[in-house]
């Protein structure tokens, strides 16, 4: 029974081997493998990790030279970095008003305030009818007819001891008032 190890280098990295089961495995699985196929394996990550990292590198130095002619057209052209964001912003806002939740949101800031604004004429409306009703007026009448009343008893109450500002000025100059009129001294 032919049976070769299996190398964790077999698994494809879009695969499975990132979720926790599979690389508890992989560990198992390594661990199960003698010294000499370890060291294999050690040995082929690294020649893989190499290579991948030239890839990265080289994908690294496309890009850039990319966005360098990207830049030069670009310039040529005419497009600045501030047309480029007045543009970002305008496909931004389109697409917004385009989406199902802006006409979603416009709709129920549509209803909520037309619903306010029924509330408040349905409040206004209700207020002066309230004004206009026979228990408001009798209400209105009460409080006037007791403000009237505490009126006149604190303006006699206090007409018996003190002396008005007419009755004081219009009274001779030569003579005193009646009531006098003690300062206080601070010593």
């Amino acid at each position: 029974m032919d049976k070769s190890p299996t190398y964790l280098s077999d698994a494809s990295p879009s695969g499975s081997i990132g979720s926790i089961s599979s690389a508890t495995e992989a560990i198992n699985d390594f661990a199960n493998l003698s010294l000499e196929d370890q060291e294999r394996q050690r040995e082929e990550w690294r020649i893989e990790l190499q290579r991948v990292e030239e890839e990265i590198n080289t994908l690294r130095t496309v890009l850039s030279s990319k966005i360098h002619h990207s830049t030069e057209l670009k310039r040529k052209l005419g497009v600045t970095v501030w047309k480029e964001i007045q543009e970002d912003v305008s496909s931004g806002i389109k697409n917004m008003r385009d989406s199902n939740v802006y006409h979603k949101t416009e709709s129920v800031l549509k209803t909520t305030a037309e619903k306010t604004t029924s509330l408040f004429s349905g409040f206004s409306t209700k207020i002066n009818q309230m004004k206009n009703s026979e228990s408001f007026k009798s209400f209105e009448d009460k409080v006037g007819g007791a403000y009237e009343s505490v009126k006149t008893k604190v303006s006699t109450s206090r007409s018996g001891s003190v002396q008005s500002f007419n009755d004081v000025t219009g009274s001779n100059s030569n003579t005193a008032p009646s009531t006098p009129i003690h300062e206080e001294k601070h010593v």
